[in-house]
């Protein structure tokens, strides 16, 4: 089975959220709700405010990280990973798909954040005067930041933006130059956080071909396995990194339920962990949480947890 505690499942006391988001190397923020969900899962004490405060005080950053997915991000960790994790053949594609041509993309993207704090993709559309709209406009954020020119800032009335990288975290991001050296910490970090896993594992996470994932296996020594640990209840969101972090989920979710977490057509639902393993699907909607489970759990078994989700879902503005 895998290890909770590695994936801070067990809530140690007293972490803050850019202290989850070093020790999982990176955490999955497609959705940013989802995504604060997940670091309810590891603390019994932190609010959406705090998640916040640690974004806009920028210890933690929202970009696009391993598989080329938006993540959230040590700001320590912004150089080794981008070194790594960078790609823009997609963004290329998708760029051209969308009908934003030009040998000027990057200054075009350049120009309109510069200097201006954090942008919707509306404010965006209107500076880019027609370039680019809907989904190009992202794209374009996209090979901005594969440049490290653009990162991620904190919504604005439900709405993602987009800001210029030394206007956000004071200079442009800058890839660590020493490849070896980042795949070293790559393996350290993602061998901390995940246990037991392989080099398969880690290339499926990272999005790095086999080959790298072997070489920056071979960098790290073995790490004794966790103690052996107590069972452990969770409600985790859509995208938990416990979820997303290995190539298989096998080993935690019996394949006749399979459908009933991931149905198809992009969805992931959260589920109900139970000793490590998937037991169950949930919703909410507001506060309300609905709970279903595969089989029979023991009475009450959820009433904390359902609690707790509660606790911090009213504390979401």
């Amino acid at each position: 089975m895998r290890s909770v505690e590695a994936q801070l499942l067990h809530r140690p006391k007293a972490l803050t959220a850019a202290e989850i988001v070093r020790s999982l190397g990176a955490m999955q923020a497609q959705d940013v709700p989802a995504a604060l969900l997940a670091f309810r899962a590891r603390s019994a004490t932190l609010t959406p405010a705090d998640v916040d405060a640690a974004w806009r005080s920028r210890e933690i950053v929202r970009t696009w990280g391993p598989r080329g997915t938006l993540h959230f991000v040590h700001a320590d960790d912004l150089t080794w990973m981008h070194a790594l994790t960078r790609r823009h053949t997609n963004t290329l594609r998708r760029l051209h798909e969308e009908g934003v041509t030009g040998d000027d993309l990057l200054d075009l993207i350049g120009r309109a954040l510069e200097g201006q704090g954090p942008l919707t993709k509306a404010d965006l559309e209107d500076s880019l005067s027609g370039r680019a709209r809907g989904q190009g406009v992202v794209h374009l954020v996209a090979l901005a930041a594969y440049h490290g020119l653009a990162v991620l800032g904190p919504p604005r009335a439900g709405k993602p933006t987009y800001v210029h990288a030394a206007d956000w975290l004071g200079a442009p991001i800058v890839p660590e130059p020493d490849r070896e050296r980042a795949l070293k910490e790559l393996a350290i970090r993602y061998r901390r956080a995940h246990h037991p896993a392989t080099p398969e594992d880690l290339a499926a996470w990272s999005g790095l071909p086999l080959g790298e994932s072997r070489a920056a296996w071979r960098l790290t020594e073995d790490r004794p396995p966790p103690a052996e640990e107590e069972p452990v209840v969770r409600l985790a969101p859509a995208f938990d990194e416990y979820l997303m972090g290995w190539r298989s989920r096998d080993p935690i979710l019996a394949a006749e339920h399979a459908k009933k977490v991931f149905p198809g057509g992009g969805v992931l639902r959260p589920v109900v962990l139970v000793g490590g393993a998937i037991r169950g699907v949930w919703a909410r909607k507001v506060s309300q949480v609905t709970v279903r489970p595969f089989d029979e759990l023991p009475e009450g078994l959820l009433d904390a947890e359902i609690a707790d989700v509660r606790r911090f879902l009213d504390h979401t503005p």
